[in-house]
C-alpha cells in the first residue's frame, strides 16, 4: 500500500497557518459567546431593560437646539431635574428615576444636545451651551412659582455649574447634587494610567487626544476587550456585567464628532469662578475609584461651594455612581427635597 507523499514545505506552512487562524477565530468566538452569556446571566440585566417611559416634550434651547425631555411621576410632586453626563442619555438614570418616583417625586430628565433623542447642536458644544440648555428645561418644565432640585452627573454637573455662573440660581433651583464631576483641570488629574513618574505626561496626552477628543469609531457591539477597557476606566470593581454593558450601549451610539467636540470642550473648561454662585444647599458625591474625575475634584468643589450640605466619597465606586450606587443617589436627592420643602400658596 502506498501512502500519499507529504505536502511540499510551502504547502505545509500554509496549512498550519490556516489551522492557526481557524483556532484563533474559534477561541475569539468562544470568548465572545462567554462574554455575552455573562451579561445575559446578570440579574441586573432585566432591571436595566425595564426602562421607565415618561411623558415626552420637546424644549428649544437658546440657540434653537431641540432637546428631548421626559417627565415622570405625579404632576403635583416636588420637581427633580436630572442632567446626565458625557456620552450618556436620559435612560442612564433608569435606577434613579424609579427610586425617585417611588418617593412620590416629579422627575424631569432630558437628553443633552447631540445625545439620545435630542437634536445635534445648532451652534456648538461649548460648556456654556449646556448651561443654556438647563435654563431652557427649567423654564419649560418647572411649574410657575416652584423651584427644582437639580442633580447632574459628570458633564451634567458641569452643566449645572455653567448655568449657575450665568443665571439667578435661587429663582429656579432650591438645591443641587453634583456627582462625579470636576470644574477644571480634568486632563491634569486623570488617573487612566497609574504609572509613577510618567503618568502625568502620558495622561495629559492620552486623555486629551486619545480619549476625550478622539473621533475614532467604536465597536458596534460589546466585546470582551471593549468591556474590559470601559470597566477599568469608568467603573469600580463591584459593577456588574449588565451595568457596564448598559453604559457601553449608550457610548457606542453617541456620534463620534459629538463625543470629540464635547471632550475637547471639557478638557479646556474652567468653571471655578461659577461655583460660588451656586448658593443653594448642595451635596457633592465622588467615587473613591473614579479615574476620570478623582475625589480630588470633589474636595476642591466642596471647598468652593458657599452652601455645602456634605461631601461623600464612596468606597469601591468608580465614575458611574448612578449605576453603581443608585440608592445613595436617590437618598441624597430625597434628602435635599426634604431639606428644602416648599409649599404651594393656597
Amino acid at each position: 500500500m502506498k501512502f500519499p507523499a507529504p505536502p511540499a514545505k510551502h504547502h505545509s506552512r500554509a496549512f498550519w497557518a490556516g489551522v492557526g487562524t481557524l483556532g484563533a477565530l474559534a477561541a475569539t468566538g468562544a470568548l465572545q459567546a462567554e462574554h455575552m452569556r455573562r451579561i445575559t446571566r446578570d440579574p441586573e440585566k432585566e432591571a436595566l431593560e425595564e426602562i421607565p417611559r415618561g411623558r415626552t416634550q420637546s424644549v428649544p434651547s437658546a440657540d434653537g437646539t431641540a432637546l428631548h425631555v421626559e417627565l415622570f411621576g405625579p404632576e403635583d410632586g416636588d420637581t427633580v431635574v436630572l442632567v446626565h453626563g458625557w456620552t450618556e442619555a436620559l435612560l442612564y438614570w433608569t435606577y434613579v428615576i424609579r427610586g425617585l418616583e417611588d418617593r412620590g417625586l416629579r422627575v424631569v430628565a432630558y437628553d443633552l444636545r447631540g445625545h439620545g433623542d435630542s437634536a445635534p447642536a445648532k451652534t456648538d458644544y461649548a460648556i456654556p451651551r449646556f448651561g443654556e440648555d438647563l435654563e431652557a428645561v427649567l423654564a419649560a418644565c418647572v411649574p410657575e412659582g416652584r423651584r427644582a432640585v437639580v442633580a447632574g452627573h459628570s458633564l451634567g454637573a458641569m452643566s449645572i455649574a455653567a448655568w449657575a455662573g450665568e443665571h439667578d440660581v435661587e429663582r429656579r433651583v432650591r438645591a443641587a447634587a453634583l456627582l462625579n464631576t470636576g470644574v477644571g483641570d480634568l486632563v491634569a488629574e486623570h488617573l487612566i494610567l497609574p504609572i509613577p513618574g510618567i503618568a502625568q505626561a502620558l495622561n495629559r496626552t492620552i486623555a486629551r487626544h486619545g480619549f476625550l477628543g478622539s473621533r475614532a469609531p467604536l465597536p458596534r457591539f460589546s466585546t470582551p476587550l471593549s468591556y474590559a477597557a470601559i470597566h477599568y476606566i469608568a467603573f469600580g470593581p463591584d459593577a456588574s456585567p449588565a451595568q457596564v454593558a448598559f453604559f457601553e450601549r449608550m457610548l457606542i451610539t453617541c456620534p463620534p464628532h459629538v463625543r470629540a467636540d464635547i471632550g475637547i470642550a471639557m478638557s479646556d473648561m474652567d468653571l471655578h469662578e461659577a461655583l460660588p454662585r451656586l448658593t443653594v444647599p448642595t451635596i457633592v458625591i465622588a467615587g473613591a475609584r473614579d479615574k476620570l474625575t478623582p475625589p480630588s475634584h470633589a474636595r476642591r468643589i466642596a471647598d468652593m461651594l458657599p452652601n455645602l450640605r456634605r461631601l461623600t466619597v464612596l468606597e469601591n465606586t468608580g465614575h458611574m455612581t448612578p449605576l453603581e450606587r443608585p440608592d445613595v443617589i436617590v437618598d441624597a436627592v430625597a434628602e435635599l427635597v426634604t431639606l428644602t420643602t416648599e409649599r404651594v400658596a393656597a
